[in-house]
């Protein structure tokens, strides 16, 4: 096997549940409202650390599409999926995009805000300067 190389994503990013591995930036979340048999999932109009598998004609909510599942290239987790085709007219938009399982990533928001752990002098002889 070869030397996996990873994309290390820059701001906001959802990663990988299973071994936090970034899998798509925040700013390329396109909705929240979609579902698979897992529960909710969401859209993004990229996604990066994935390996894309076989092509399969799907019978989803909204018609039958041409997806293949995505799966971390770290660990090997499925993830998600990718809207290859879609043969309805009015879902031609998903064609080409990416959908990430909720319960497979999580987001990596880390907190950019320092919180101060110990209070201010509250003792006069402790703050002369």
């Amino acid at each position: 096997m070869g030397r996996i190389f990873v994309v290390e994503l820059e701001g906001r990013a959802y990663k990988c549940k299973f071994c936090d591995t970034h899998l798509a930036l925040a700013d390329d979340l396109v909705s929240r409202a979609f579902h698979c048999h897992r529960g909710k999932a969401y859209l993004f109009n990229n996604a990066v650390n994935v390996t894309v598998g076989e092509k399969e004609e799907r019978t989803m909510l909204s018609g039958m599409h041409t997806v293949a599942d995505i799966f971390c290239c770290s660990c090997g987790q499925i993830v998600g999926w990718k809207y290859e085709a879609a043969h309805e007219r009015s879902q031609k938009y998903k064609e080409g995009k990416f959908v990430l399982e909720r319960g497979r990533i999580v987001d990596g928001i880390e907190s950019e805000f320092f919180i101060e752990t110990h209070p201010g002098c509250s003792n006069p002889e402790d703050s002369q300067v």
